[in-house]
């Protein structure tokens, strides 16, 4: 795919070319890792001011954001990488290579900086959800601070870099610049800071901040920082659509697979059965999300690809609150099971969900019809199992996409299992095909094709 950047896309990354140290905070849906990359790929085969570099993200990132991402692009084919995720042979095997990016899990960046016998010859470092390094107290953060001297070129990447606060932002920035604008010490820090809030005698549970201290540490950090966010960019009504991908591995695939080649597959014990094409393209949905119901009604677990990818992504919002759309019932339970969710059903729910007071809510598409205004409460919706209904798909959009949004833009997440008919089902809403028609067509495909 050819790369067209935003300006601001551009903006970022001769940012990242031009400091040696910078903080890089843009907002989910803007691009923060095509970016980087492309930041990267200059300074690995244009300026030559980097030939190894090494991308720390959270493990479903690493392992799968991350080389999509340059696969995907064409100006990043030449860019070679290598993941370093997995077994420690894995890891291993991976590092050995000669590649111009590694790309590691933050679980085992102790393992390769303190126990691996792998020299630490990178550099240039991404760190990719800065905010994973806000404890000073975490393993991973004196790791990599141990290391900090040898790199050369550092990059911090995150939406929101002090979800707890201020005092987030020193072990963050402790880690790019060595202490340099914000102090070597979290004493220090605190004293110039802050001023004990809670507390019971002589110990101090919790600090806020002096007055003007925000306006200072902004200031302290702001030659070396950027932050970016959609409302800043996009101009409402615009929204902004991500496909976040998971992969079927060779078990999963294959009762997929079956399923849809035959029309019935027996799964342990219990059998699931189409009868015809619409009744199979439900339940190859019901696959693609990780459960199907038995014949005789009963939750058949097959994977967890999308509940894994939603605790990413829920994550990477990082307090921000976040709209969860689901289909099918054992959606709901499973998703319920994994996460603490409220169901936006009543009256009172609404009202919460606008007052910010629900951090992860949970709708189906049925119930998001209209009139129901959810555009106060945030900004971030994601599908995890998606409808055939173009109208009930644009309906629930248009729960957050609407005029009064505070944010003035709305990410639409949609979690897409590969190769299955997640995949048919998006290109029918792209194409806004009848969707009786677009449904039974895809699976007549699907059909003809096996």
């Amino acid at each position: 795919m050819k790369y067209n950047p935003h300006n601001y896309q551009t903006y970022a990354t001769e940012f990242m070319i031009k400091n040696p140290v910078s903080a890089v905070f843009l907002d989910m849906g803007l691009g923060k890792t095509v970016v980087t990359l492309t930041a990267i790929n200059e300074m690995c085969r244009d300026s030559f001011l980097v030939s190894k570099v090494l991308v720390i993200a959270p493990l479903r990132v690493a392992r799968d954001t991350w080389p999509a991402e340059i696969e995907k692009w064409n100006h990043l084919k030449g860019l070679t990488y290598a993941v370093a995720v997995g077994t420690e042979a894995e890891r291993r095997a991976a590092l050995l290579q000669n590649a111009s990016v590694y790309i590691i899990n933050r679980e085992n960046l102790c393992w390769l900086i303190e126990d691996s016998g792998l020299p630490f010859d990178f550099d240039m470092v991404v760190i990719d959800e800065l905010s994973s390094f806000k404890s000073h107290r975490a393993k991973r953060f004196k790791s990599l601070l141990k290391a900090r001297p040898r790199i050369k070129r550092i990059v911090g990447l995150t939406g929101t870099p002090s979800t707890n606060g201020l005092m987030d932002l020193w072990a963050e920035f402790r880690i790019l610049d060595l202490g340099k604008r914000l102090g070597r010490y979290i004493t220090h820090y605190r004293q110039n800071y802050f001023i004990p809030d809670k507390r019971n005698g002589m110990v101090v549970f919790s600090y806020k901040p002096l007055p003007g201290a925000e306006e200072a540490i902004y200031k302290q950090i702001d030659d070396i920082t950027i932050s970016m966010k959609a409302e800043d960019y996009l101009d409402m009504p615009d929204c902004i659509y991500n496909e976040v991908k998971v992969k079927l591995d060779k078990k999963e695939r294959k009762v997929y697979n079956t399923l849809k080649k035959e029309m019935v597959v027996s799964i342990g014990a219990d059998e699931v059965d189409a009868s015809n094409a619409a009744v199979l393209s439900n339940k190859l949905s019901q696959l693609a999300n990780g459960a199907i119901y038995s014949d005789d009604k009963k939750v058949i677990s097959i994977h967890d690809r999308k509940l894994d990818a939603l605790e990413d992504l829920i994550e990477a919002a990082n307090g921000k609150p976040v709209l969860v759309a689901y289909w099918f019932k054992h959606d709901f339970e499973r998703i319920k099971k994994r996460f603490d969710v409220r169901e936006i059903k009543s009256s009172k729910d609404i009202v919460d969900w606008n007052n910010g007071q629900i951090p992860v809510a949970v709708i189906h598409p049925a119930s998001a019809g209209h009139g129901l205004n959810l555009q106060a409460g945030g900004s971030t919706l994601i599908w995890y199992g998606i409808t055939w209904s173009l109208e009930l798909y644009q309906q629930t959009n248009a729960r957050l996409w609407r005029q009064g949004q505070k944010s003035e833009a709305v990410i639409i997440h949609h979690i897409i299992a590969e190769k299955t008919v997640d995949e048919q089902i998006m290109a029918a809403l792209n194409r806004k095909d009848k969707t009786q028609s677009a449904l039974i067509d895809a699976v007549r495909v699907n059909l003809e094709a096996a």
